[in-house]
Formats: structure tokens, sequence, C-alpha cells
């Protein structure tokens, strides 16, 4: 009984109240602090970053409070300076919060090197796409006197010899030694046969003698 009495006594009331008002304090506070560390309502704009250099996007992105990522490079890009900026994440004009990590990726200093197949003893139609899917070019064709018509005999860069597993930067125009169809030495000039010596060039003929 005496719970009941209390639970409707004014003191109960007086507390409940002072309860909720703390609760309503409490919120208010955590709300403002919320605010405060968190910049509600406030953002950044990403600035454009594609084909800067490293030092002038790290300058634009300290002037907006926001925080360069450097990712890993990626293939080369001959339609940006070296080591500027190709790309970018979050893209140009985006909203973002204040220290917030822009990801950039950087143009390489140049192609990246790959290894050179072996082509030696493939026809020519094997050899241009696997050159050219790995990234490479076909560079000057040279013919040799070879049975083989087409095939591989030789791969050269710049005027030397290259071998398989060599590492050469890629789109690089590879130079091909092949074979013309003929065998070697089976294009030398042939003379034609000479007459016998028959001794006198002037001597008549026998029919024309008379007896």
């Amino acid at each position: 009984m005496s719970v009941i009495k209390f639970l409707t006594s004014k003191v109960f009331f007086k507390q409940l109240l002072l309860a909720a008002v703390a609760v309503i304090v409490l919120s208010f506070i955590m709300l403002r602090w919320l605010n405060f560390t968190t910049n509600h309502g406030e953002f950044e704009t990403v600035p454009e970053l594609k084909g800067k250099s490293l030092s002038v996007a790290q300058i634009e992105l300290d002037e907006n409070n926001l925080t360069m990522q450097v990712q890993d490079s990626a293939n080369y890009n001959p339609d940006y300076p070296k080591f500027s900026v190709i790309d970018q994440a979050p893209a140009a004009g985006a909203k973002v919060k204040e220290d917030r990590k822009i990801y950039i990726t950087v143009n390489p200093s140049g192609y990246r090197k790959i290894a050179v197949p072996d082509l030696k003893e493939r026809t020519f139609r094997q050899a241009k796409p696997t050159l050219e899917a790995l990234g490479f070019k076909v560079g000057k064709l040279t013919y040799v006197d070879n049975i083989a018509k087409d095939l591989v005999l030789d791969m050269t860069y710049k005027g030397k010899q290259i071998k398989s597993g060599e590492k050469l930067p890629k789109t690089t125009a590879i130079d091909l030694v092949l074979g013309n169809g003929t065998r070697p030495g089976s294009a030398t000039t042939e003379e034609g046969d000479s007459l016998p010596d028959n001794g006198n060039e002037d001597a008549a003929p026998a029919s024309d003698l008379n007896f």
C-alpha cells in the first residue's frame, strides 16, 4: 500500500519531472557535441586534381581541409604528364566532410616493362597477335633466304638481337626477321651453256665443198 501511495504522491511526480528534464538536457548537450565534432551541415568541395602534380594537388587539398591518400600507380597514360594525377575518388565537385581522405592515382614515369615472348619458329600470323596481346607492336619486317616462308627466325630491337624473357616497355615495336620461302643459295644467277668448240670457226660446212 505504501508503494501505491508513493507512486501517487507529489514527491514521485517531482522526481519524475526532474528525470525527464535531465534526459532532455543531456540529449541537447549530446546533439550539440555531435554537431561540433562532426561539423554537421558543413561540407567541403573536392577540387579538380587530374593533370596536376602531387605538390599542387596537396596544396589544393590543404586549402579545402582535405587529406591526400596516394594509391598505387596505374598503367602509364601518355595523355597526362609524368607523376601527375590521372584519377581521383571522390570525383571533383563532390561534397564531403572536413578531413576526408581523397584517393588519387599517379601517372608513372613510363610504360611498365613486359617480358618478350618466344616467337622463334612461329609463323608471322601467330607472332603478330601474340605481340599485340601483350601490348607490343610489330616493327620492321626483314626477309632472308629460308625455305620456311614467314617463319620468325629472329627478333631485334634498335638493331640489337633480343631473346625471349627480356623485358621491354609496353608499346615497344619489335622488329622481326622472317623467312622468304627461298632455299639459301638457290637464287644465284645461272649462265647459259656455251657451244662446243669445233676448232676452226671459219671452216665451211661439208656440203659447201666442191670435189
